[in-house]
């Protein structure tokens, strides 16, 4: 445990950021999971699935929760898997 009152601040933002880190990470394997259904299932629905998985990528990697190069790298496979 820690000891010194900043240590302990510490211990606490870590705890609030890492629940905060797990919980958006959720959020984007929920929304490219749902994509990855939809291209199963029909190609139109896709198209807007694709766009709301979009917005949800660049979203977390506004709060750096990914970096740039991933989100990007996502955006593009995701895109091939439509086509």
């Amino acid at each position: 445990m820690p000891k010194t009152s900043s240590a302990k601040k510490a211990l606490r933002q870590n705890k609030t950021r890492n629940t905060r880190n797990v919980s958006r990470k959720t959020v984007l394997k929920i929304a490219i999971k749902n994509f990855t259904r939809s291209v199963l299932a029909n190609k139109e629905e896709a198209k807007t699935k694709l766009a709301e998985t979009y917005k949800t990528i660049d979203k977390m990697a506004k709060v750096k929760l990914i970096k740039k190069g991933k989100a990007n790298r996502m955006k593009s496979r995701l895109a091939k898997k439509l086509k």
